[in-house]
């Protein structure tokens, strides 16, 4: 909507994970060295932890970016599934042809033979697991057992296990300590610091194709990082709504008064989800913007 009064490409906060827009703040860059340090040494399972909206899915799909061609990746962005319909979705992701009505032994077995097919290849395999917080005891458990299959020198399969801290609370189960054990390299992700905030704008305003001087005024980035505290699906929400009241009267600038419109139309978000529409915002800059054009019309 607001793209060609700013003179951008495309919206510069959006809450859907792209990878372009990756901004390497000093806690997700420490994140992302701490995957490719682990993956590369072959290690069997890797922890990453972090609020809501702190940039896992994110940080999850730089990481298989950046790995390189020695690496097959599977994902997984559901896992609250029972064991065999987990074993399933792993399979589909490493491209194993098995029955509809397999058995979870011959499942295991097919598994097996491909990890072992791309091994013989010089490929290792990363199964990164999202949400993993919700996964079910038993499940892990089975993803447990996967990491016992290993050549002399490594790992047919490594684990990363992208989740809120209610994951760490989900791994001191005795059912699971097994694996709790297992983890050898563990990152708790979290939010941007004030100076980061505004490298982090200016970041995604660049991505997006913004070339003009400073759009956030010093004022609205105060009030950017006090109300998002440092969160960055907040930060994107409260700044694509500040740009959006600024639009809508016409002004090239986000000043404070913006940011605070915005922060009023988030204030009942109270779990970070992003809405279907900012509805007043959308509103006034509709209202604002016709004025605007009839106005320049008599003109």
């Amino acid at each position: 909507m607001y793209e060609s009064h700013f003179g951008l490409r495309e919206a510069p906060f959006g809450i859907t994970p792209d990878t372009s827009y990756f901004f390497s703040s000093p806690h997700s860059q420490e994140a992302l060295n701490t995957l490719l340090v682990a993956a590369r040494g072959g290690e069997g399972f890797i922890k990453i932890t972090g609020e809501v909206g702190t940039g896992k899915t994110l940080l999850c799909r730089q990481f298989m970016k950046t790995l390189g061609e020695d690496f097959v990746t599977a994902y997984l962005p559901n896992p609250m599934l029972e064991p065999r319909s987990l074993l399933l979705a792993l399979a589909d992701e490493l491209e194993v042809a098995f029955e509809r009505d397999v058995d979870q032994h011959q499942l295991l077995k097919s598994l097996m033979a491909r990890l072992m097919e791309l091994a013989s290849q010089g490929r290792r395999v990363v199964l990164c697991v999202d949400e993993a917080q919700t996964i079910p005891g038993e499940s892990l458990e089975a993803l447990r057992l996967l990491t016992n299959l290993e050549t002399e020198k490594r790992k047919l399969l490594q684990i990363v296990l992208f989740g809120q801290p209610e994951l760490n609370e989900h791994l001191q189960a005795k059912s699971v300590r097994q694996l709790a054990q297992r983890i050898t390299f563990q990152h708790d992700l979290g939010g941007l610091s004030r100076d980061d905030l505004e490298y982090y704008l200016a970041h995604r305003l660049r991505v997006a194709g913004f070339a003009g001087a400073r759009l956030f005024s010093k004022g609205a980035v105060r009030g950017l990082f006090a109300a998002s505290k440092g969160v960055p699906r907040l930060i994107n929400i409260i700044a694509h709504k500040s740009m959006l009241a600024a639009y809508g009267e016409g002004r090239q600038r986000i000043d404070t008064r913006h940011v605070k419109l915005a922060v009023r139309d988030t204030a009942v978000e109270r779990h970070h989800r992003w809405p279907w529409l900012a509805t007043g915002l959308l509103l006034a800059a509709f209202v604002a913007t016709g004025t605007l054009l009839s106005y320049r019309s008599i003109l």
